[in-house]
């Protein structure tokens, strides 16, 4: 009886979503479309990597160097053992793009997740308490936007790597990244919730829940927060493009993933130094990757700030 119930429960919210004006908006616009199936594509691909991709570039065991810098296979001297060619490594250049971009994916997420918790928490604590707490945190948002986001990264990463213990460093990495891109990120959040959280406190309901005496905390918990999160999920959407890009810079600095757990920067870095002398296969296809998954969930971000922006309906 639960489970009949619950279906019409569920098919009433998927007619109510097919009505709404934002999925008017998304299937009505061809770029979002293509974004949105490109996105897709991408993601599938990285998850299912183990299964997709021909060869496992992370098992050293089946590494052969003598099939190092084979070019792709509709060149002359390749093989569609490797279609997409292989690096100085002998790692096929197709399976370490999908293992890669995996990586990719899992640092950008977990960067803006942990960037989404600090700053909507600092945001929501500064525009709910005011007063001296406000200016403090402010004033700290205020000095690191003053300087480019890469630096505050660079700056954390190294701070992080020469903490840690030199023989740990790359087992660490991966979470050291994550840190480091987050520590970057933050501040979005932070003032984009302090300035709804300012608005949403001076309204009647919060007032009311004042008087009936319910605890601060609760009020900005349940009342004011779910009222300030409209803006985080499209600054989440967009950010997480600069979060995967902030990655493949660090790699490709040398600051990110080691090579033995290559991401797409860390590919590009390896291809970079033999694109001069014809490999360039090895640079490009891994830059193409992550061209393509950037501009897929930066259109996805633009399309979410625009259709959820009530001035442009």
């Amino acid at each position: 009886m639960a489970t009949d119930a619950a279906q019409p429960g569920r098919a009433g919210a998927l007619r109510r979503f097919a009505d709404s004006d934002l999925f008017w908006s998304f299937r009505r616009s061809p770029v979002t479309l293509a974004a949105a199936a490109a996105t897709a594509l991408l993601v599938l691909g990285a998850l299912l990597a183990p299964v997709l991709a021909p060869h496992n570039p992370f098992d050293l065991a089946s590494l052969n160097l003598l099939d190092a810098r084979d070019p792709p296979a509709w060149e002359a001297g390749g093989s569609w053992t490797y279609p997409l060619g292989t690096d100085d490594q002998g790692r096929d250049v197709l399976s370490a793009i999908l293992y890669g971009m995996r990586l990719s994916l899992f640092v950008g997420c977990a960067s803006i997740l942990l960037a989404l918790v600090l700053g909507v928490g600092l945001g929501l604590l500064a525009g709910y308490a005011g007063g001296w707490v406000d200016a403090l945190i402010m004033r700290i948002a205020d000095v690191q936007l003053s300087f480019p986001a890469i630096l505050v990264a660079l700056l954390v990463d190294g701070v992080a790597r020469g903490l840690l213990p030199h023989e740990r460093q790359d087992e660490i990495a991966v979470y050291v990244v994550v840190l480091a891109i987050a520590s970057s990120i933050w501040v979005q959040f932070a003032r984009t919730v302090r300035g709804s959280t300012l608005v949403e406190r001076a309204k009647e309901y919060v007032q009311a829940a004042r008087i009936v005496g319910v605890h601060p905390v609760l009020i900005a918990w349940r009342h004011v927060l779910p009222n300030a999160m409209g803006p985080v999920l499209v600054i989440a959407t967009i950010n997480l493009a600069i979060a995967i890009i902030t990655e493949a810079t660090l790699s490709f600095l040398g600051l990110g993933l080691p090579v033995t757990q290559p991401s797409l920067g860390t590919l590009i870095r390896i291809g970079e130094n033999f694109l001069l002398s014809g490999e360039w296969w090895i640079l490009l296809f891994p830059g193409l990757a992550l061209a393509g998954l950037a501009l897929a969930v930066n259109l996805l971000g633009d399309w979410l700030r625009d259709a959820l922006n009530p001035k442009l309906r």
